[in-house]
């Protein structure tokens, strides 16, 4: 029931900055955790940055920790990730998630999540 709308990746070069864009809809003033996950070839989807219900209590893997920001605009319904100084280990494609029900805290597992965008790539070249 949650549709789910990825943009802004592209390539760019190591030490760059990109902010990638999840525009959401769903049930008319209905709250999701919702959060950013990125896959490359053979690898298992892995967890970057999410929020909890409420937009708040934002975590981030710490690999991307002090490099990316996640926020979430309510009035837009959309959900953002800032991403600065891109190292090429940030290649992959990156895919927003949501998830229903009234889970407060912030949620860490992909597998926890009921739906997910289409993904947009970022590649990182040095």
């Amino acid at each position: 029931q949650v549709q789910l709308v990825e943009s802004g990746g592209g390539l760019v070069q190591t030490g760059a900055s990109l902010k990638l864009s999840c525009v959401y809809s769903g049930r008319a003033f209905g709250r999701y955790a919702m959060g950013w996950f990125r896959q490359t070839p053979g690898k298992e989807r892995e967890f970057v940055s999410a929020l909890n219900r409420r937009g708040g209590n934002p975590s981030y893997d710490d690999s991307v920790k002090g490099r990316f920001t996640i926020s979430r605009d309510d009035g837009t319904t959309t959900l953002f990730l800032q991403m600065n100084n891109l190292k090429p280990e940030d290649t992959a494609v990156y895919y927003c998630a949501a998830r229903s029900g009234h889970t407060e805290a912030t949620v860490l597992w992909a597998d926890e999540y009921d739906y997910w965008g289409q993904g947009t790539q970022v590649t990182v070249s040095s």
